[in-house]
């Protein structure tokens, strides 16, 4: 069975710069995500500045956590690819 699914995804050939384009695409996401972040980030911050420290906290983790996204995109064609 392994030996059909290894013959398979040899037959299977991606041009590489439809894998770039797919990584641009995909690339979207996280950048909507840091731009909400940040906005409401700074949203927050206007309208409650005694928790300026607490909130500019959660808004680094929500950046990290949006970035990451971008980062696996990133590396996964790498990993995968042939």
């Amino acid at each position: 069975m392994s030996q059909i699914l290894v013959a398979a995804a040899d037959q299977v050939n991606i041009n590489p710069g439809l894998k770039s384009i797919g990584y641009g695409l995909s690339a979207i996401g996280p950048g909507i995500g840091v731009g909400i972040v940040f906005g409401q980030g700074v949203n927050a911050i206007a309208r409650q500045p005694e928790l300026t420290g607490v909130i500019r906290t959660n808004m680094l983790l929500g950046f990290a956590f949006s970035e990451a996204l971008a980062l696996i995109g990133l590396v996964a064609p790498f990993i995968y690819a042939k």
